[in-house]
């Protein structure tokens, strides 16, 4: 059986890598054509898959990569894996989606199946994908959905072993998808509906956005009474029901949960609704760079003309993607208290058009932001290393929210 992936990031061709391992042969479409010629040559650009992987999936004859829609004609299968980000005003920005949907809808059969896995708000499957791919192709009518849950950098759940929720327009297009993904995922849930599967997947990551906003709120009460807020966090976290660690930082990073709760809110404001949880939560995680900029200050003094290093950009430990990421907006609050800032992360080589810089320059203090474990500080200088909080430190670094070495 056939399948093309349209997209080839994080989510496309991790699936990629999933349907070749159940035998499928897998045609990657994307726009790019750097990526296109990286992988026709064997080389991943994603943490998870090796270059060994893609060089033997090509070999074998199983996979190839191209940006010609046309190329899919005669696939069974067509799943859509592609970026669903914000627009600059915070609203949900649909242009990849609506791209691919268009591009594909003159190359599908009778009865191809397309299935969505780009996270969207509930509708988006039937009223965005679907409506278009009609509007161009009457005759397609088998649609499914099957929001992505990967997790770049988790060595504990892939594609494998994390379950599945597949929904679709009819039973036929539902029950085929969950024949598609059984065939290399452990455990995939049929609902009764894509807006089922939809909002689940907004559910998924609004959760943990509003606790995270909970305990970034929790962290900066703790500062101000002096109590070291992951002390307590452990603490509550030795109770067995009823209890989930949630940890402060400097800002919510990545390609989900900084993104799916604004989705939600647009399900919430087409009803006459204003999630007051998220508004709430979105603020807070927002005002975090800014609030520990003014904590560093609290603790070292006076930045005007002083030389920071950021260290670690990408938006969680382990892997170099980052989108979202908050180091951003703390390399301007410093660079507002008058501060000359570099950064180093020792897997990014490129960042805001910077390149990393070197552990060993001439600087007045390092902030970590994210601690891989390929980080080497053994070059630093005798000046201060702060961090955000105490779960990731070192012995000599001080962390800047709970930090018992406060003044």
């Amino acid at each position: 059986m056939r399948v093309a992936i349209i997209g080839q990031g994080y989510v496309g061709l991790t699936i990629s890598s999933g349907a070749i391992s159940a035998g499928f042969e897998v045609l990657g479409i994307d726009k790019s054509e750097l990526v296109v010629k990286g992988l026709n040559s064997g080389k991943s650009h994603i943490e998870g898959i090796s270059d060994r992987q893609i060089a033997s999936a090509i070999s074998s004859g199983k996979f190839k990569t191209s940006s010609d829609f046309s190329d899919i004609a005669n696939s069974e299968i067509v799943v859509i894996a592609v970026p669903t980000p914000l627009t600059k005003s915070g609203g949900p920005d649909l242009a990849f989606l609506e791209s691919a949907s268009n591009s594909i809808a003159p190359f599908l059969r009778e009865d191809t199946l397309v299935i969505n896995e780009s996270t969207s708000y509930a509708g988006t499957l039937r009223n965005v994908i679907a409506s278009r791919v009609k509007a161009l192709s009457p005759k397609v009518k088998h649609f499914a959905v099957s929001p992505e849950r990967v997790d770049p950098g988790n060595k504990s759940f892939g594609v494998k072993n994390t379950p599945r929720l597949v929904g679709g327009t009819t039973d036929e297009a539902a029950n085929r998808a969950v024949a598609f993904y059984s065939s290399f995922c452990d455990h995939v849930i049929k609902v009764s509906s894509p807006e089922v599967a939809e909002s689940a997947k907004l559910l998924e990551n609004s959760f943990r956005f509003i606790n995270i906003g909970f305990i970034n709120e929790f962290a900066q009460l703790m500062n101000t009474m002096g109590i070291p807020a992951s002390e307590v966090i452990a603490a509550a976290g030795t109770k067995p029901y009823g209890f989930m660690s949630f940890f402060p930082n400097v800002g919510i990073g990545g390609h989900c949960i900084p993104v799916d709760p604004l989705y939600l809110q647009k399900n919430a404001l087409d009803h006459g609704i204003v999630n007051r949880y998220i508004r709430l939560s979105e603020e807070l995680n927002h005002e975090m760079p800014k609030y520990c900029v003014e904590e560093l200050e609290a603790l070292y003094g006076e930045l005007t003309g002083k030389h920071a290093l950021i260290v670690g950009v990408s938006y969680k430990p382990d892997i170099s993607d980052t989108r979202e990421s908050p180091a951003e907006f703390v390399i301007k609050e410093l660079e507002k208290k008058g501060a000359k800032v570099s950064w180093h992360d020792p897997l990014v080589e490129s960042f805001n058009g910077q390149s990393s810089a070197s552990i060993s320059g001439d600087y007045d203090l390092a902030l970590v932001l994210v601690k891989h474990q390929l980080l080497d500080m053994s070059s630093w200088t005798d000046k201060p290393i702060y961090c955000v909080n105490s779960v990731d430190s070192e012995p000599e670094w001080i962390p800047i929210l709970g930090s018992s070495k406060r003044n």
